[in-house]
């Protein structure tokens, strides 16, 4: 059998490097796929250096770090929670079903032992910030347990998966300032629609699939209206982000920061075709590229005032 899944980094150093004894849990995980961790991480990044631009102080490096760590972790046992799930569901997709569990390179009683090792680590990560962020993480918990079920249920998965993979918009800011306010709350919502927009265009790989065994999906709701309404889902995220930035009185850098992560957007938009798989994975994972025009804009703008 083939251990490459189709959505993996062909070049990672993972694949390239590991025992096979070990690839199993390395895909359990996706640290073959990046782009994952990448996403959950960078709302948490844009919330802390808005935070140190609001407060005019210098970004807080080790905040930055302890939040990577984090996300790695916490994707990977988001992700080995949803195989562990979706475990018959994925042995019927075509683009799923090599994965560990339905393969049967893992079994379900070991991928729950791997689960509770990577919470173990987002727990660690978590009690090294104040006492209001460790609220506000544990939080999440109830979004990310019934989020597995919402394709069996509702066309607008995504939306529940918004919900999750954005809250780290609201993490960054309570982990620097030990608290919330209006701007966090606005990033929030931009990241809620910016995720249901990429992962609208990631569902595309399985609309044909996911239309035989009963998955429903943004994409599959659009139809052939998918590029406007992923444009749509984008639009509302910019809206929501650029009031993020008045709120915490954003200067230069920070618009030209959101000018960035707009224009790829729209780029995005216009690339789009709902029949070209490959194409969309490569839309999808431009996003991590997305995301780091706006953060930083946002980490020159808290440098430009902290050092003025």
């Amino acid at each position: 059998m083939n251990l490459h899944l189709p959505d993996a980094a062909k070049q990672g150093v993972l694949l390239r490097y590991l025992p096979d004894r070990f690839l199993p849990f390395v895909q359990l995980a996706r640290m073959d796929r990046p782009i994952g961790w990448w996403l959950l991480l960078l709302p948490c990044w844009w919330s802390s250096a808005l935070a140190a631009s609001a407060a005019h102080h210098v970004l807080n490096v080790a905040q930055l770090v302890l939040l990577m760590v984090g996300a790695m972790a916490m994707r990977g046992a988001g992700s080995t929670y949803n195989d562990i799930v979706d475990r018959d569901l994925d042995a019927r997709v075509t683009r799923t079903k090599h994965r560990p569990i339905p393969s049967g390179r893992v079994t379900t009683q070991q991928a729950a032992a791997f689960l509770g090792l990577q919470c173990l680590v987002g727990l660690a990560v978590l009690l090294c910030f104040n006492p209001f962020t460790i609220r506000l993480g544990f939080a999440s918990l109830g979004i990310v347990l019934i989020y597995p079920f919402m394709k069996r249920i509702t066309s607008w998965p995504q939306a529940v998966l918004g919900l999750a993979f954005a809250w780290g918009g609201l993490l960054g800011w309570a982990a620097y300032t030990g608290a919330l306010a209006w701007a966090p709350v606005c990033l929030y919502g931009a990241a809620i629609f910016w995720t249901m927009g990429y992962d609208t265009i990631y569902a595309l790989q399985d609309i044909a699939d996911d239309s035989i065994v009963g998955i429903k999906s943004t994409a599959r709701f659009f139809g052939q209206h998918v590029r406007r309404g992923i444009g749509l889902l984008y639009a509302v995220a910019l809206g929501l982000a650029a009031l993020a930035l008045v709120l915490a009185g954003a200067g230069l850098w920070g618009w030209l920061g959101l000018c960035g992560f707009a224009a790829h957007l729209c780029w995005q938009i216009t690339r789009i075709e709902a029949d070209n798989t490959h194409r969309a994975l490569m839309l999808f994972r431009s996003n991590r590229d997305a995301g780091l025009l706006l953060f930083a804009g946002l980490a020159l703008e808290a440098c430009v005032r902290a050092y003025s």
